[in-house]
């Protein structure tokens, strides 16, 4: 979701309108090792670095290379555990049918227990998010502290926002969405289809050709289910279960939404929590971390040091 999709657009957007993709040619983290030996059917996981566990999962069709540039800055003094759905940068496995983010949430629980983390802090952006809310409702024991990252506890609001919106009316727009997406598998899209599905995902235009390239190596069997879960999925009450510290960080710009527009907007969301703490990083689209490298860096330290 873009920053304008996240205030509706994303109803005139393709199908791939929840794309969260990430930047330009990194370079590898210096030291990297994989996950202990048990095998996960969902997700694959990196860790890297030393220090207090940090889980970062990233959105719908990203690789975890979104989170590289954060990274390298946290490595030192943390251990870095860095998500890729199956289906995104890898082949998809058990994900390329039937539903993928509760199975996913559970098989993250799974992971926490067995690699023995004791309540590490996660970061999820966008669909990374939902499934962070979802673990920390679900599994309260577990995480220590969640960031949310432009995502909130139903994205189905997003179908009208300031309206009244049911699950009856979003389901069959998820589904039909889903039907798009799938049946494009195995397709060649050309590049003029890549750009109109990433269009708005950033401010800066430069992030546009790796966006492009990453929306065309998503498996769009992973990512359709995927979509249509994060569409009805609602957690807006079931969140007040949550005993874990919640940060929302959003974005904002001088067009829309502006900080005055978007911050009671995703307070909002958040009604069941009231003692959540929202940050604004602006201006900026979706992958505020791409806009803005250094605000949200620093926003994440500031999470990471209460």
């Amino acid at each position: 979701m873009t920053s304008r999709a996240t205030f509706g657009a994303w109803l005139r957007a393709p199908i791939f309108m929840l794309l969260s993709l990430g930047i330009l040619l990194m370079p590898a983290l210096p030291t990297t090792v994989a996950a202990q030996d048990t095998e996960y059917q969902r997700f694959s996981v990196e860790v890297v670095g030393e220090g207090p566990d940090v889980i970062l999962i990233p959105g719908l069709a990203t690789p975890r290379d979104v989170w590289l540039p954060t990274a390298r800055e946290l490595a030192s003094h943390y251990r870095l555990h860095l998500v890729q759905v199956k289906g995104f940068g890898e082949d998809a496995g058990i994900n390329a049918d039937g539903p993928v983010l509760a199975p996913m949430v559970e098989e993250l629980a799974n992971y926490i227990e067995q690699e023995g983390l004791q309540k590490p802090a996660v970061v999820g952006h966008s669909m990374g998010g939902l499934a962070a809310l979802m673990l920390g409702a679900r599994h309260t024991d577990l995480p220590g502290k969640l960031m949310i990252v432009d995502a909130m506890p139903w994205f189905g609001v997003l179908a009208a926002p300031g309206q009244e919106v049911t699950m009856e009316m979003i389901e069959p727009q998820a589904a039909a969405l889903r039907a798009g997406m799938i049946a494009t598998y195995g397709q060649d899209l050309t590049p003029e289809q890549l750009a109109a599905q990433v269009q708005g995902q950033v401010l800066d235009p430069a992030h546009l050709p790796q966006l492009m390239e990453w929306a065309g190596r998503a498996d769009p069997r992973v990512a359709g289910q995927l979509a249509y879960d994060d569409l009805t999925t609602d957690m807006r009450q079931e969140i007040a279960t949550i005993t874990a510290p919640v940060t929302v960080v959003f974005p904002w710009n001088e067009t829309y939404p502006t900080l005055e527009q978007a911050e009671p907007f995703y307070r909002a969301q958040y009604a069941a929590l009231p003692e959540v703490e929202t940050v604004g990083v602006g201006a900026a689209g979706h992958f505020l971390m791409l806009d803005q490298p250094g605000s949200f860096l620093q926003a994440l330290e500031d999470f990471l040091a209460q």
